[in-house]
């Protein structure tokens, strides 16, 4: 396996590139990364998105300043068979769909980054001879580009041993995109806890669950609540949307807690924790990893080969973050952030771990091999 290194040529005269996937932030937000990087090499690219309706992509690709053609494709019903009848036919429509918006827009290149809309379009990009190149942000490969790999031209990955996945010739490490914004907070830690209205002497957890929320983590950190609450220790709580009452009904108890929907501004969220709760899909990962925050990470059970859980594992077998399963997460979680918080020096060997693993310019390492496939 290959090591990307930003070379940032621009001898290539990149003008048309097609980008498919989505279903949810982890794949969107890698898309948006890798066209935007290619829009600062190439200002006059036309950069085309395939998404599938109904998804989120539908609505963020556009908001985002790009283009976006919907396929009627929906996922297999692997407990209720019966059902598939209607996703076969939904997936033959989404490949002549797929077929025509590749003969009429003939892209230079094809970018899949996993979900629904990205099999039918790199397949049919495969079948009219157009190079195709995967990103691939677990540590589990998904299956469609597990499908799409003996035919892509590189396969771009964020973790070690994917060869279990993929041919090694065409692998390249090149990491995940992430939001560089992240980066550039300009406050000190101190700084940041006093702009969430936190007091800078005590430690601070950060516990998100995602936009919508994750019950089993909010169920945990309610649990964790009365020992947080007679402990030094503050939290900032995202609850997301589902249960946000109840949960910050909860919250409002404890001075040292603090609950709310959404954090817009995440930056200083981050900047701010001394020890981050979340789930670990391979984009919030890779933000804690640039960032070097200790964490403690709950996969979710409900993702497509159970690919969070591999994602941790990753992590905690080099010692770089504690793992606890969804199952135990109520029983453990709220001991496991105490003995965290009064332990100093195992957070920092855990930050220490974290940070060795960040790959980062990964947007760039991609536009980099793209040009080379293309030259």
């Amino acid at each position: 396996m290959e090591e990307q290194k930003t070379t940032h040529t621009t001898g290539t005269d990149l003008q048309r590139v097609l980008i498919s996937g989505g279903g949810t932030g982890g794949h969107i937000f890698p898309a948006l990364s890798i066209a935007n990087a290619i829009k600062r090499r190439y200002p006059d690219a036309d950069i085309r998105f395939v998404g599938a309706l109904g998804r989120m992509e539908m609505e963020r690709v556009p908001a985002a300043g790009y283009p976006i053609e919907g396929l009627p494709i929906a996922g297999f019903d692997r407990k209720r068979l019966w059902r598939n009848f209607g996703v076969l036919l939904k997936l033959w429509k989404s490949l002549r769909k797929a077929r025509k918006i590749v003969r009429d827009f003939q892209p230079q290149i094809a970018i899949g980054v996993g979900g629904y809309a990205s099999g039918p379009v790199l397949k049919q990009a495969q079948k009219q001879g157009i190079p195709t190149i995967l990103q691939e942000q677990n540590s589990y490969a998904g299956v469609t580009n597990k499908l799409l790999a003996a035919k892509a031209k590189a396969i771009c990955v964020a973790y070690d041993g994917m060869e279990r996945f993929f041919p090694s010739e065409t692998i390249v490490k090149t990491g995940n995109p992430v939001r560089t914004d992240l980066e550039k907070c300009s406050l000190s830690q101190d700084e940041a806890k006093q702009k969430l209205g936190f007091t800078p002497a005590t430690p601070l957890v950060l516990a998100v669950g995602g936009s919508l929320g994750a019950r089993t983590v909010n169920e945990a950190i309610a649990a964790a609540l009365p020992l947080i609450g007679n402990k030094s220790i503050n939290l900032f709580w995202q609850t997301g949307r589902y249960g946000a009452d109840h949960f910050q009904s909860l919250a409002a108890i404890h001075k040292n807690v603090k609950a709310t929907t959404f954090i817009s501004d995440m930056d200083i969220a981050y900047r701010a924790a001394d020890l981050v709760v979340s789930r670990a899909g391979a984009g919030t990962i890779s933000e804690l990893q640039n960032l070097g925050k200790p964490c403690i990470l709950i996969p979710s059970p409900n993702v497509a080969e159970d690919h969070q859980r591999h994602n941790a594992e990753a992590l905690s077998e080099k010692g770089a973050a504690v793992m606890i399963l969804d199952a135990e997460a109520v029983d453990k979680l709220p001991s496991a952030i105490v003995k965290l918080i009064e332990n100093p020096s195992k957070r920092q060997n855990l930050s220490t771990e974290i940070k060795k693993m960040a790959l980062r310019n990964a947007d760039e390492k991609i536009v980099d091999r793209i040009e080379a496939i293309i030259r």
